[in-house]
């Protein structure tokens, strides 16, 4: 089994050594010899970590490794708090003086005694040390970005499965009817499903489609208010009702709309159906449930011929399997026979398939390394009626991971079975624990996204949505993986702990709590905390649950007092009402997450949360004043805010040694206007990311402090949005600035809402570099739009709501553009033909348009397919118009 903890502790402890040095001053010393003494570990933990699988004295002597290192991380966590609360009493720590003198020399013993124990473990153990790192051969030569796979949108075999289930939800009677899908886990349910809940024609006949996860340990009051939250984002009101009466609501919410389709992903027995299907009425509109379970008895409760899925035939096997190790390419032919023969001994079972697939991405591509993982695949045979098997193949492709994914594979099993997971938030996530251990020259953030894409790549996470420019924007792992890494992260590795109330879940008791790093809490997260926890060598704690929860403000203060070493605090599930003077002593927070509906004003104390990489606050409130001076916080990476938020007044230093200059600080989003100001982006020169939200008039006058004039300073941004908060405009019309005045390296703009003339748009089309432009909600207005050239980078064009009726343009205008999106364009008369000619042209995507919008679209791609026939090099084009009968 992968060591996959211990070394990303000792890389965690030694940057806290490191980023701490003035405060440990007393016990520095001691903590530098420490610190040589664990980087003798390194290679040992990384080789130990391939072959402790079949060794027993190896797991024991990680065990030690791990138990020391986290004693010595305590022990200087601890005392850097110490430390930082004496230097912050000012003159009065003088009198403290005796006690703190006396605490440093009780660390500087303790360090001491716990570097006894690394000799002890070197001595004892010297002979496998010694060997284990004579034999490493982890190092890895220069990393080069690789470009993300995209997959296909057709998945192997499931083409006619599909067709016959959407015959059923489109036929039938005019009352409730129930499409069960059946199968073994593992044959794809759920990517069935999915493409069916995606498919145009369900899109056009359901007016309300719901997806609602389901699963063994669901919840029925969750599982209704997570409904119901689908059609207010207000749920607070329902919170006190019984789940009767919260089913009455879905039923009155349902019977106001129009036809509606369920989706009830992965039940697991009648009595959950019984239970739940009180929410749903029968108003004889044709309404439908699909429900997809691996038990035939749930599924004929609901209908006597559920839809039995299929195993895929030993060529869709095939086919699947070349599919996912090459994607376009085509498989060598010495490697065909391997091939074949590991896709036979799958015995059509897709999640066996992509699982080994990803095994095989790991591996070179030489026959001897084929043959091998055929021999493996032969050892652990899948067995059509033990789908338990699985486990071993996704052990084997867990094993062939290199050793940094391991953990950020893990990882997400700390969210809960079947949650979509933002890539943004599992990557900074990743950053904030400490697995992104990478001293390259790329950046943590895109270190992440490599790492995440090669986990995709591998068939190891599921892509669920993707960025209009392609990139990975939420995504999951299958229920089977997700329990694998729970498992293994749990029982194994320490790298995470659940916490589960009710008669049949666990519970820890304090003593236990004790000996973990991390909580991952995702219901009932406010009985927890009434029970006071208490556990300073927790380190995260998070919870992701599908509804939020109010924080009774008596308990406030329980997290940070009963974890007060915690780095990640996610916890966007819970409300809170205000801070805790607890919480601003948290100081090696790293990540944090939170919900207000009421906080307006981040106080002035945040700021002295240094290690703060990642600080976001969702608040229901307009505008959301910073008064912590974000200018000092060094390590500050990212903040967010779905608010306007007004930064503090940069004030100059009173020492020449200290600068305000924020060289980390990526991310702004989003900002009020009034808060661009020459001095603000003065400081923070590395932005790459910058949302401004208010009124936009403010930005686009010249001769004001707060002037868009001002992001030109900002030499590597990349992402800009802005969006005007204000009513339809009136009086002077808002006008775009000159082409110069935006950054050089832009390349995504959104503009929302700011009722920009036409025209402007030669304006934009002079930025050199912009891949994807956005325009929503009225962002340009005017009946009509003359292209005149530009946009020579430009790869997206997003419109939605405009009342845009003529549009003329040529292949000359976007000669590199891949991607179209036209929403509620409800006037345009035509899709520019000249379009067509563009050979990178890839995707038009026309939703809620005219009939005359939808035929030119239609001569678009009838065009594009003439140039494929006649010869032209194209890559397939793909046409989605909403409705379809447009």
């Amino acid at each position: 089994m992968a060591n996959v903890a211990v070394e990303f502790l000792v890389e965690n402890l030694m940057q806290l050594l490191r980023d701490n040095a003035e405060l440990i001053l007393g016990v520095k010393e001691e903590a530098e010899s420490l610190l040589s003494d664990l980087n003798d570990f390194n290679a040992f933990l990384k080789q130990a970590d391939k072959c402790r699988n079949e060794n027993d004295v190896l797991k024991e002597l990680v065990k030690k490794i791990r138990t020391v290192v986290n004693s010595a991380e305590d022990a200087i966590d601890k005392f850097v708090i110490e430390a930082k609360l004496h230097k912050d009493k000012g003159v009065s720590r003088f009198v403290d003086f005796p006690y703190y003198y006396k605490r440093v020399r009780d660390v500087a013993s303790e360090i001491k005694g716990i570097r006894t124990k690394v000799k002890e473990i070197r001595q004892n153990n010297s002979y496998g040390l010694q060997a284990l790192q004579d034999g490493d051969q982890s190092a890895r030569g220069v990393e080069e970005r690789k470009p993300p796979v995209v997959e296909e949108d057709d998945v192997v075999g499931f083409d006619g499965e599909a067709d016959k289930v959407i015959d059923r939800l489109l036929g039938g009677s005019n009352c409730l009817e129930v499409v069960p899908v059946v199968g073994m886990p593992g044959l794809g349910k759920t990517t069935l499903a999915n493409k069916i809940f995606k498919h145009p024609k369900i899109g056009y006949e359901f007016f309300t489609r719901i997806w609602v996860y389901v699963s063994q340990s669901y919840r029925r009051r969750e599982l209704f208010l997570n409904i119901i939250s689908k059609f207010t984002r207000n749920t607070k009101q329902y919170h006190g009702l019984c789940e009767e009466d919260l089913a009455d609501v879905i039923q009155e919410f349902l019977r106001k709309g129009g036809k509606y389709l369920i989706v009830l992903d992965d039940v697991w027995s009648d009595e959950a159906w019984e239970r739940i299907k009180i929410a749903f009425p029968n108003s004889n509109k044709c309404n439908r449930v699909l429900l997809t379970t691996r038990d035939s008895k749930v599924a004929k409760q609901c209908t006597p011929i559920p839809h039995d899925l299929k195993f895929l035939t030993e060529d869709e096997s095939r086919i699947l399997l070349e599919k996912k190790v090459f994607h376009r390419d085509r498989c060598p032919p010495e490697l065909e026979l391997s091939g074949q023969s590991i896709a036979k001994k799958c015995n059509g079972l897709p999640l066996a398939i992509v699982v080994i697939a990803g095994a095989l991405i790991g591996k070179g591509k030489t026959s001897r390394e084929w043959k091998q993982v055929d021999e493996s695949v032969g050892e652990h045979l899948i067995n059509r009626h033990q789908p338990e098997n699985c486990n071993k193949l996704v052990q084997m492709s867990y094993d062939r991971l290199p050793y940094d994914l391991k953990a950020c594979f893990l990882y997400c099993g700390a969210f809960p079975c079947g949650f979509q997971i933002p890539a943004w938030k599992l990557i900074r996530l990743w950053i904030a624990e400490g697995f992104i251990q990478y001293k390259g020259h790329l950046s943590l953030e895109c270190k992440g996204e490599d790492n995440l894409n090669d986990l995709v790549n591998r068939n190891l996470v599921m892509v669920m949505e993707r960025t209009s420019d392609g990139q990975i924007k939420t995504c999951r792992v299958h229920d089977m993986l997700h329990e694998f890494c729970r498992q293994e992260a749990m029982k194994e590795e320490n790298l995470f702990q659940e916490i589960k109330l009710g008669s049949e879940q666990y519970y820890p008791g304090k003593r236990e709590l004790s000996t973990y790093r991390r909580l991952c809490i995702h219901s009932s997260v406010l009985d927890f905390i009434s029970t006071k926890p208490s556990a300073e060598h927790v380190r995260s704690f998070l919870s992701f649950s599908s509804k939020k929860v109010e924080m009774p403000s008596a308990e406030i203060p329980t997290i940070p007092k009963g974890f007060p070493l915690l780095r990640v605090l996610d916890v966007e599930s819970i409300n809170f009402s205000r801070f805790s003077r607890e919480f601003y002593q948290l100081y090696h927070l790293r990540y944090v997450a939170f919900s207000s509906d009421s906080i307006k004003m981040l106080p002035k104390l945040m700021g002295e949360l240094w290690n703060i990489q990642t600080l976001i606050i969702n608040t229901q409130q307009r505008t959301l004043d910073i008064q912590a001076n974000i200018w000092n916080m060094a390590r500050l990476r990212h903040l967010h805010t779905n608010s306007s938020a007004k930064l503090p007044a940069p004030v100059a230093p009173k020492s020449s040694k200290v600068t305000l200059v924020n060289q980390s600080l990526q991310t702004l989003s989003t900002i009020a206007p009034e808060s661009c100001t020459e001095e603000v982006f003065a400081r923070t020169p590395n932005l790459k990311k910058l949302g401004i939200r208010g009124k936009i008039a403010v930005l686009l006058e010249p001769n004001k402090s707060a002037s868009l004039k001002n992001v030109k300073k900002l030499e590597y941004l990349e992402n800009l949005k802005l969006i005007n908060d204000t009513s339809n405009q009136t009086g002077k019309e808002l006008r775009l600035p000159p082409a110069y005045i935006f950054p050089t390296k832009l390349r995504k703009l959104t503009l929302l809402d700011t009722w920009l003339k036409w025209e402007d748009m030669s304006i934009l089309g002079q930025l050199e570099h912009l891949e994807v432009l956005k325009v929503k909600e009225n962002g340009f207005t005017g009946v009509c739009w003359e292209s005149v050239g530009g946009f020579c980078s430009l790869l997206v064009l997003w419109i939605e709501r405009t009342n845009l009726a003529t549009w003329k343009a040529s292949a000359d205008d976007f000669p590199r553009l891949k991607h179209l999106v036209l929403n509620s364009c409800d006037k345009l008369k035509e899709i520019p033909i000249g379009l067509a000619d563009i050979r990178s042209f890839q995707v038009i995507d026309l939703q809620n348009s005219t009939k005359a919008a939808a035929i030119s679209a239609r001569k678009i791609q009838a065009k594009k397919d003439e140039q494929t026939q006649g010869g032209t090099k194209n890559i397939g084009f793909k046409l989605s118009i909403f409705p379809p009968g447009l």
